[in-house]
């Protein structure tokens, strides 16, 4: 990574790239890419940028510009002690405000002028106030898939990595989990509480040792499911599966492992395996395949997430040359949501 990003010529960014990816770029769009890639990396050291880049990046990108990669959890600590004039975080909008929130004083940019989540658009501000009013005292935590408005509602966010870990430190017979469904119940049942679905938690049905969850789901996640498991399965039964907890509890369990994207990525460096199904956005396998050129990553690549495919080379230029889609928050919202994430860092 750092040998691209300090490369010194279009042509020696076009070698190290091909070296990194192989054939999972066609040549000429390669030595297209070479040259947005060699742009970009000269110009962030001109405006003293950091890059962050999610492990669902397009290859292209996630191998050439980014100073740092990772998930949500890894990022995050990253954008909290950043040091940088500006942060390019190549990721949705739900990470870019999170860098913001961190980080008023610094510029943050997102590559995109939407690059929303499904999942973060599933529940609002005002949702939570009313599970609260609901459930006064009960603590609430809120997965980092959301917006600024819906994290300064809440008392701490997590994120996959950390949620189980998290939920376990509160030492309370009820918890409020948000907003991602099957997140929720696959640490419920980690974590041994029953699940309450809101329209039994708005009847007041929640009882000891539950998790009020909401109905929010990852677009991509949902769509995996048991058969694609078992079909894989039987065509190639050395395969290793893992899982993305965003994904159906049946699912999860029908794996071999589950885990955060880090986790998966850490997983498949350190197994002896030598064939992998990955239930998650399917650029990550073409990640992991360049990082892991002696294993085979079996991908189910009609499964793309649209809004991370916002997130280009080309765009990530034009946002750093011309410092364009800034990422600009209420201040009061911005407090309020900075408390939660403070809490998430200080206990994970």
């Amino acid at each position: 990574m750092t040998s691209i990003q300090h490369a010194g010529s279009v042509q020696e960014t076009y070698r190290l790239m091909k070296e990194r990816l192989r054939d999972m770029v066609p040549e000429a769009e390669l030595y297209a890419k070479a040259e947005i890639a060699f742009e970009i990396n000269r110009i962030k050291k001109e405006k003293n940028a950091v890059i962050l880049g999610h492990n669902y990046m397009e290859a292209a990108l996630y191998h050439s510009i980014p100073d740092y990669v990772g998930d949500s959890l890894g990022l995050s600590r990253i954008a909290a002690e950043s040091q940088a004039d500006r942060i390019v975080f190549c990721g949705v909008r739900f990470m870019a405000e999170t860098a913001k929130i961190l980080n008023p004083n610094r510029m943050v940019l997102l590559p995109a002028r939407v690059a929303g989540c499904s999942l973060a658009s599933s529940i609002t501000a005002d949702d939570v106030r009313r599970l609260k009013a609901k459930y006064p005292g009960v603590p609430v935590v809120t997965y980092i898939n959301t917006y600024a408005d819906v994290k300064a509602e809440t008392d701490i966010c997590c994120t996959s990595a950390n949620a189980v870990h998290i939920v376990n430190q509160l030492n309370s017979d009820v918890v409020i989990c948000l907003p991602d469904e099957f997140l929720a119940k696959n640490v419920a049942r980690e974590t041994g509480k029953k699940v309450i679905m809101p329209s039994d938690a708005f009847s007041g049905n929640a009882g000891k040792d539950s998790m009020i969850v909401w109905d929010g789901k990852c677009e991509v996640h949902e769509q995996f499911t048991v058969a694609d498991i078992e079909s894989v399965r039987r065509q190639f039964p050395d395969t290793v599966v893992m899982a993305h907890p965003e994904c159906p509890p049946e699912v999860v369990e029908a794996s071999d492992y589950s885990g955060s994207t880090t986790a998966m990525v850490d997983f498949v460096s350190a197994s002896k395996a030598k064939r992998f199904l990955l239930l998650t956005e399917c650029s990550m396998s073409d990640n992991i395949q360049a990082e892991n050129p002696d294993k085979e990553m079996l991908g189910l690549c009609s499964v793309r997430c649209p809004h991370m495919n916002e997130i280009t080379l080309e765009d990530t230029l034009i946002c750093l040359r011309e410092d364009k889609y800034q990422i600009e928050l209420d201040e009061e919202i911005r407090i309020k949501a900075k408390r939660s994430l403070d809490r998430m860092l200080e206990m994970s």
